[in-house]
């Protein structure tokens, strides 16, 4: 056991002075030449651009930190915005099955005279409709205040950019059958 011991100490000393032999002095002298021969080049750098500063383009515009659009904020947190007695309304009451489909999937295609008043004729999936005048229609509290021949117009409730709740007009054109 123990001249198992004393050979592989040997061995490992034979292999660490093989390690530092010529092939270490040859590479050293390869970088040695080649730090001579090889200079770094170093590009010059540019000159800083000179800084022009922009006016500010938005001065008609609510700065993002005015005090005004923060109580605007904390009112309509509160609800107690401008537009709110609009929207409480229209949330109270009960909505209408044509309320649950945007207004870019419904199609007018005709209005017919029933009872004296016209009526729109619109198509959701596939199901056609008849609509009234003061029937809700789309996902922006959209009541129907005129029923024409080609077209259904709409008052919608919406928020502007605010956050304030208020009036739109949209309409739902008549849509020309394809055949």
């Amino acid at each position: 056991m123990k001249w198992q011991v004393t050979s592989i100490t040997c061995l490992a000393a034979l292999v660490a002075t093989g390690c530092t032999g010529s092939a270490n002095e040859d590479l050293r002298q390869w970088m040695a030449e080649q730090q001579r021969v090889v200079r770094p080049r170093v590009d010059s750098i540019s000159e800083p651009k000179q800084y022009a500063p922009l006016p500010y383009a938005a001065a008609g515009e609510t700065e993002p930190f005015n005090k005004d659009k923060l109580t605007q904020a904390l009112r309509r947190e509160a609800g107690i915005g401008e537009g709110s007695a609009l929207i409480e309304a229209e949330r109270r009451r009960r909505k209408e099955p044509l309320e649950g489909f945007p207004l870019d999937t419904m199609t007018m295609v005709g209005s017919i005279i029933k009872d004296g008043n016209r009526v729109a004729l619109v198509r959701v999936n596939n199901l056609l409709h008849q609509v009234r005048v003061n029937a809700y229609l789309g996902q922006n509290f959209g009541k129907v205040v005129e029923v024409s021949e080609n077209a259904v117009k709409l008052r919608e409730i919406v928020q502007d950019a605010t956050g304030d709740w208020v009036e739109q007009a949209s309409s739902l054109e008549l849509q020309e059958s394809s055949k």
